[in-house]
């Protein structure tokens, strides 16, 4: 899973504003893919399109390689803002192939100023036929020059907390990254033998690329 900020407004006509909309493209492969803490496959590469407009509306979709299978998300969002204030309501599913994992859909709130972010996830996931009800909260403190933390932790039927620590910057016109992520589920998923993962943390390494395809 990724997540995105995300919303859903079904009442926005995307025709009138195409105008004035950017629609970006993105490449990317990192070294281990965790998301939220938990492990989902090692050295994956991903891809997807973004659709943005000037009245706040975003939509998108991202995709990756995880253990078996193709991990496909998709986002709808709205958000705005004034000054230092920034506000997002969306929603987003994650669909997997073969049978690696089950359906999520999320419901995504975040409110932010300067450098923190605050956001909240309400999902369900299918659960391959016995769902369960699902929570995520998180706090973002992100430097401009670079630097970032997030604490992060589930709530309701799934139990389980995380942090990261990271960098990210340009080197030529291509973003890398480089985070220590710790978690009490790190190891969900990975596979007993790879000696890359031991204890509660894993070092993780990213490389993508970002390009404008319209506007």
């Amino acid at each position: 899973m990724k997540l995105r900020q995300t919303i859903i407004v079904m009442s926005f006509g995307l025709a009138p504003a195409v105008s004035m909309a950017d629609v970006s493209a993105n490449f990317g492969m990192v070294s281990d893919y965790l998301y939220r803490g938990i492990y989902q496959a090692g050295s994956s590469a991903s891809a997807g399109i973004d659709y943005e407009n000037d009245n706040g509306l975003y939509i998108g979709t991202w995709g990756a390689d995880v253990a078996d299978g193709i991990e496909t998300d998709v986002y709808f969002c709205y958000g705005g803002g004034s000054g230092d204030f920034s506000w997002g309501i969306g929603y987003t599913g994650y669909y997997y192939t073969d049978t690696f994992d089950d359906t999520y859909s999320e419901v995504n709130l975040s409110v932010g100023y300067g450098m923190f972010s605050l956001d909240y996830a309400v999902g369900e996931w299918d659960g391959f036929g016995s769902p369960e009800d699902y929570t995520f909260t998180s706090l973002t403190v992100e430097i401009p020059s670079g630097p970032y933390i997030t604490l992060g932790s589930f709530g309701d039927e799934f139990d389980g907390d995380y942090a990261e620590l990271g960098y990210g910057f340009d080197f030529m016109g291509v973003d890398l990254s480089v985070a220590v992520v710790y978690s009490d589920d790190l190891n969900v998923n990975a596979p007993a033998d790879d000696g890359s993962r031991t204890g509660d943390y894993q070092l993780v390494f990213g490389i993508s690329k970002s390009i404008a395809i319209g506007e």
